[in-house]
């Protein structure tokens, strides 16, 4: 069983950058971030394949974000950058149960994904 805690969210000014932090306490196989605004449904933002290195973004979140990992850490990283107020949202990292042995997509749908984190809250004001 796998247990992902979140961190480095807080409140930063529009055009900051945020790294959040996901370290799992199990064995990673594919990951994502996911994030939730008030009033809205969970959105993909970025998925890794932890084996290959494999990334996939939503369209919408191309180029100001980032997913990377650092396997000594076992830890999965959200670069975020040019932040802007839509971006304030509770962000959530997810893992797999084990390899999808998929690409694409798929690795952007929520039903993927076995474990979740608590979530971290990004608050960006103008």
């Amino acid at each position: 069983q796998v247990q992902l805690v979140e961190s480095g969210g807080g409140q930063v000014q529009a055009g900051g950058s945020l790294r959040l932090s996901c370290r799992a306490s199990g064995r990673i196989y594919d990951v994502a971030w996911f994030r939730q605004a008030p009033g809205k449904e969970r959105e993909a933002v970025a998925a890794l394949k932890w084996s290959d290195g494999y990334t996939i973004y939503t369209d919408s979140m191309k180029g100001r974000f980032a997913i990377s990992g650092d396997g000594a850490k076992n830890t999965v990283y959200l670069q975020i950058d040019t932040l802007k107020p839509e971006d304030t949202a509770v962000y959530y990292c997810a893992a797999t149960r084990g390899s999808t042995y998929y690409s694409g997509p798929y690795l952007l749908e929520p039903g993927t994904y076995a474990y979740w984190g608590q979530g971290t809250q990004v608050t960006v004001s103008s």
